[in-house]
């Protein structure tokens, strides 16, 4: 199994005027990946990797510092969005199993006037961390479209349902990841750097800067994913399988620890869609298979598996 690489120059964000023709070969290449893999990297989206690396640079800064300095920006510390902040090392352990996973994150959920950014060596860290989420959520929409075009839908009818995302009525997210250097000594047994896990939500973008990722393959075995610079990783999440009655696949995907010896640091981010929470998810085929749910209940659910009473 490999991952499809789709050109999405036609649908990228510096286009305006796309023909029937595009959005239709468009649709039916997402449609098939989504079905059979769930992945695909799309090229040529917009999107660079020069912006990619100026959020990451930035972030990369916020996690080197002292966690003394960092605590003041903790997950749960702002009242407008209790998913916005910093999730320190180990907090995290996306496979319940497992012990918690090797790697710290900071979550970019409000954009809201009031929420407290980083600042000092990090000082570009909010400019360029909106910026991004801002692009993000306009390729989203993009790709969105192509999806209900793909099943038969109105365009709107997925659009619709995240009318709120950088608010406190959507849990959207924007993560900046850093995986710091493993020291073999201090992990504990089955510990790795990101659990075996599927996606909570609509889809997920994934960019990354370096390789590490893992995908569960309809053989039951894992493949590496290439790094593929300037490309945008998309994957189905588990709200949008159900939403579909799993027409689209949400896959389960992990980063284990790196080879003995290798003491690189691994950055990546990504951004997480999620409809918002009010906002009714039943099966679109019209079918009972899964019995309707809230984005925000189903998110809570999944955070709670996720953090435990942390």
């Amino acid at each position: 199994m490999s991952i499809p690489v789709i050109d999405f120059g036609a649908y990228s964000l510096n286009e305006k005027d796309i023909s029937e023709e595009q959005t239709r070969n468009l649709s039916s290449k997402l449609k098939n990946a989504f079905t059979e893999i769930g992945f695909v990297f799309l090229e040529n989206t917009g999107i660079t990797q020069e912006e990619v690396d100026r959020v990451l640079d930035v972030s990369k800064k916020f996690f080197l510092q002292p966690d003394e300095l960092k605590r003041p920006f903790s997950r749960k510390s702002f009242a407008c969005h209790a998913n916005h902040g910093w999730v320190s090392l180990e907090k995290e352990s996306l496979n319940p199993v497992r012990p918690g996973d090797l790697k710290e994150s900071f979550n970019v959920c409000s954009l809201l006037a009031d929420i407290k950014w980083p600042s000092g060596a990090a000082a570009d860290f909010q400019e360029l961390h909106t910026s991004f989420f801002l692009r993000c959520d306009e390729l989203s929409r993009r790709v969105l479209a192509l999806m209900a075009h793909s099943l038969g839908l109105d365009p709107e009818v997925f659009k619709s349902a995240h009318r709120f995302v950088g608010t406190d009525k959507n849990a959207t997210t924007l993560r900046t990841l850093y995986y710091p250097p493993v020291d073999g000594e201090r992990v504990k047994e089955d510990q790795v750097r990101c659990g075996e896990h599927s996606d909570y939500g609509t889809l997920t973008m994934l960019f990354q800067k370096h390789e590490g990722l893992q995908v569960l393959g309809r053989s039951g075995e894992y493949i590496n994913v290439p790094l593929m610079p300037g490309a945008a990783l998309i994957n189905i999440a588990d709200l949008m399988q159900r939403w579909t009655n799993d027409q689209l696949i949400s896959v389960r995907h992990r980063v284990l620890l790196p080879p003995a010896g290798d003491s690189h640091s691994r950055q990546c981010v990504a951004f997480f869609l999620h409809p918002d929470d009010e906002f009714v998810i039943t099966c679109l085929d019209g079918s009972d298979k899964y019995p309707p749910i809230t984005g925000g209940d189903y998110v809570n659910e999944r955070f709670y598996s996720t953090y435990g009473h942390s």
